[in-house]
C-alpha cells in the first residue's frame, strides 16, 4: 500500500484531514509516526506559499509524497492581523490553545464586527511532479466564548460559528463539519484528485 505523509505536528489538523481521507487505499502517516521532529519556516505570502513550502519540505526530507495544510482565519474587524499569521499571532505559537484563544477572544471583545472567515489551502507534493494545491473557505461568526470543549490544536473550532448553523464547528458531526468547513471543502478536492489520479 502507498505511503502517503500528512506533514504536520498538529494532532488537531491530522484529525481532521483523516476524517476524509480514511476510507482511500493509502497508508497515511503523519510526521510523528515517522519520528520527524524537524520544521520548516513558514515565510510564504500566501495559503498557496506556505503548503506548498510544508508540502515540499517534509516531502523531499521523508522521500516520501506528502500532503500539507496551511489554513488562518480572516477577522474583518481586525484586517491584517490573522490569516496566514493566525497561529502565530497574538500570544505566539508557543502558547496553549487555552491561553492562544484567551488572547485571540480578548482582542476582540470590544468589536462590533464578529464576522470572519476561515481559509484553508492543502498542497500535495509528489517526486517529480508538479506540486498542487485545493483551497477552501468558510464565512460565519465569533462567538465571545467557547461553545465546547477546546479540540487539541484547533482552537478556534469552538468558538466560530458558521453560516447557516446553530453550533459552532467543534460541536457538529464529522460529516456536517466537512461538508462546510474551510479544511473539510479543500480536503474533499485532494481525495477526489487521489481518487482518481493517483491509485
Amino acid at each position: 500500500m502507498k505511503k502517503i505523509l500528512i506533514g504536520t505536528h498538529n494532532f488537531g489538523k491530522f484529525k481532521e484531514l483523516m476524517e476524509v481521507l480514511e476510507d482511500l487505499p493509502f497508508n497515511f502517516v503523519s510526521l510523528n509516526d515517522e519520528k520527524f521532529d524537524g520544521d520548516v519556516e513558514e515565510d510564504g505570502d500566501s495559503y498557496e506559499a506556505n503548503a506548498i513550502i510544508k508540502a515540499e519540505y517534509f516531502g523531499r526530507q521523508l522521500n516520501l509524497p506528502t500532503i500539507a495544510d496551511d489554513s488562518g482565519i480572516i477577522v474583518d474587524a481586525i484586517q491584517g492581523e490573522l490569516g496566514i499569521h493566525t497561529r502565530r499571532w497574538g500570544a505566539g505559537a508557543e502558547a496553549s490553545d487555552e491561553e492562544w484563544l484567551k488572547y485571540f477572544l480578548n482582542r476582540i471583545s470590544a468589536e462590533k464586527n464578529k464576522q470572519a472567515k476561515f481559509i484553508s489551502v492543502i498542497a500535495v507534493y509528489r517526486p517529480n511532479e508538479e506540486t498542487l494545491t485545493f483551497r477552501g473557505e468558510c464565512k460565519g461568526t465569533i462567538l465571545p466564548k467557547p461553545q465546547v470543549s477546546l479540540e487539541p490544536g484547533i482552537p478556534l473550532s469552538a468558538v466560530f460559528l458558521p453560516e447557516g448553523k446553530d453550533q459552532v464547528f467543534s460541536a457538529l458531526s464529522k460529516n456536517e463539519k466537512n461538508e462546510i468547513s474551510h479544511r473539510g471543502k479543500a480536503i474533499k478536492q485532494c481525495y477526489d484528485f487521489l481518487l482518481e489520479k493517483y491509485i
